[in-house]
């Protein structure tokens, strides 16, 4: 039996202040979210990146293609119902930080870990007023609780788009900090996949790449990508 498949049926999309918002509209249709919620978003520069991934669909949708869309409908229909179980969640990482967690040996990983990643957390200290604690090893270190107040504090500071922009900003990297720091413009989503990947990149270089890790470290970096321009158009305006 041939798999069904939804198809285009729309001439142009576009977009219209609706309220606080925008909404796209597929011709004189408002676009809704997969559980039927009108697909509304707080800049115009996102809906109209949204309509155009829309406009670039040819006879078959392909979803795929459309991760400022995917990412529209979690903020609406996940995000915003769930917002402090989420939020909860991604403050959760900052007290098992991949920045915190450094190897004891060989002597070029930890000088590669310190030379990437001390700069960020020191960073945290200044411009987060949160410094957190490094260790050696894989035991666990327990961060300050009021630090780890102040990083729930700034992660709650988000609306939900912001939170869906962050959820893959921290889980794809297994860093609070990288994260914030896309966020703040301290680093951008390269430099976030890329500190990420410091331990990886050290053993491929001893040991030769594999081309199905690599095609699921560049999934997580078009992933990061997408992110952070979600969180850029989101606030553009």
């Amino acid at each position: 039996m041939t798999e069904w498949k939804a198809r285009r049926f729309w001439q142009h999309a576009g977009v219209r202040s609706e309220g606080d918002g925008w909404q796209i509209f597929l011709d004189d249709r408002p676009l809704r979210t997969p559980g039927k919620l009108p697909l509304a978003v707080p800049t115009r520069a996102l809906a109209q990146a949204i309509a155009d991934e829309w406009d670039a669909q040819t006879d078959v949708i392909a979803p795929h293609t459309m991760p400022l869309t995917r990412a529209a409908n979690s903020a609406i229909e996940k995000v915003t119902p769930q917002f402090d179980a989420v939020a909860g969640m991604l403050t959760e990482y900052g007290a098992t930080d991949l920045l915190s967690y450094r190897a004891e040996r060989p002597e070029e990983l930890v000088r590669l870990q310190a030379e990437n990643w001390d700069p960020l957390i020191d960073w945290a200290a200044d411009h987060l007023r949160a410094p957190l604690r490094v260790t050696q090893g894989i035991l666990p270190v327990p961060q300050d609780p009021q630090v780890m107040a102040r990083l729930d504090a700034r992660v709650r500071s988000l609306d939900a788009f912001g939170l869906t922009a962050l959820h893959d900003l921290v889980t794809l990297p297994g860093s609070l900090v990288i994260g914030l720091a896309v966020l703040h413009g301290r680093i951008d989503a390269e430099d976030a996949h890329r500190l990420s990947r410091i331990d990886e990149e050290y053993q491929i270089a001893q040991w030769g790449r594999d081309e199905e890790a690599m095609q699921a470290a560049e999934n997580r970096r078009q992933a990061i990508l997408s992110a952070a321009r979600f969180w850029s158009l989101a606030r553009q305006g």
